[in-house]
């Protein structure tokens, strides 16, 4: 999966659940950060899902067993802040291993309005 498939996904499923004008680009952000550090550092399948329930969570699963981790970076670093930008946008973040590899996971809290509960 590649972020621009994972974009327009999430565009397609926020915006069914009417919920995507408050949340949608902070989700796409997330998605393409996860799935990026997953192409540099890990390997796939990668498997995208959104879960809505109180919030809205997003996982992005891959095949490796490879624990991920914030780097301390400099300002003359060029990358290493994915996870810094992941935890400062998500209400809560983290990983869940799995028999086939990890899922890492963020939390968003939902926005009050319209929109079926799925």
């Amino acid at each position: 999966m590649a972020a621009h498939e994972a974009r327009d996904h999430i565009r397609e499923q926020l915006r069914a659940w009417g919920i995507s004008d408050d949340i949608e680009m902070t989700t796409e952000l997330l998605a393409s950060e996860l799935i990026g550090n997953v192409i540099r550092h890990a390997k796939g399948p990668i498997r995208l899902r959104l879960l809505r329930s109180r919030t809205l969570v997003l996982e992005v699963s891959d095949g490796s067993l490879t624990t991920p981790h914030i780097r301390h970076t400099t300002p003359a670093d060029e990358g290493g802040r994915g996870l810094q930008l992941v935890a400062a946008m998500a209400q809560r973040w983290g990983t869940r291993y799995t028999a086939t590899g990890k899922s890492i996971w963020t939390e968003q809290p939902i926005p009050d309005g319209p929109g079926p509960a799925h």
